[in-house]
C-alpha cells in the first residue's frame, strides 16, 4: 500500500481565519467538485507564506464565493491573506487519477495541473 496525492488546491488565498468557529477549513463549494473533494475529508493544509502545516477536514462553503476559511484552532496557524496549498490523500495499491488545480488570488478555478 502506498499514500498517494490525489487532489489539491494550489496556490489558494486564505479569505477568513475564525479561531471561534469550530474546527475545519471552509471551501467553496466550486473547488471542491474541481478538486475532487469530499465534505468531511481528512486535509493537509500548507502555507506557502509561513510554512506551516496542518491537518483538519473539509466543510462546504457557498458556491461561487471564492471562500477559504481556516476555522477554530487552525485559524491561529494560518491566517486570513495567506497563500496555500490543501492536499487530499489515498491509501491504495493501485495509481490514482489526480485532480490538481491551480486557482487565481480570488480563489477562481485557473486549470488542472
Amino acid at each position: 500500500m502506498r499514500i498517494l496525492a490525489r487532489s489539491k488546491i494550489h496556490k489558494a488565498i486564505v479569505t477568513d481565519a475564525d479561531v471561534n468557529y469550530i474546527g475545519s477549513i471552509t471551501i467553496d463549494e466550486d473547488l471542491i467538485e474541481k478538486a475532487g473533494l469530499w465534505p468531511g475529508e481528512k486535509v493537509l493544509v500548507v502555507s506557502n507564506t509561513t510554512g506551516e502545516r496542518l491537518e483538519t477536514y473539509v466543510i462546504v462553503g457557498e458556491r461561487g464565493s471564492g471562500m477559504i476559511a481556516m476555522n477554530g484552532a487552525a485559524a491561529h496557524i494560518i491566517k486570513t491573506g495567506e497563500e496555500i496549498i490543501v492536499i487530499a490523500f489515498e491509501i491504495t495499491d493501485k495509481p490514482v487519477e489526480t485532480k490538481f488545480i491551480l486557482v487565481d488570488k480570488d480563489n477562481r478555478f485557473v486549470e488542472y495541473l
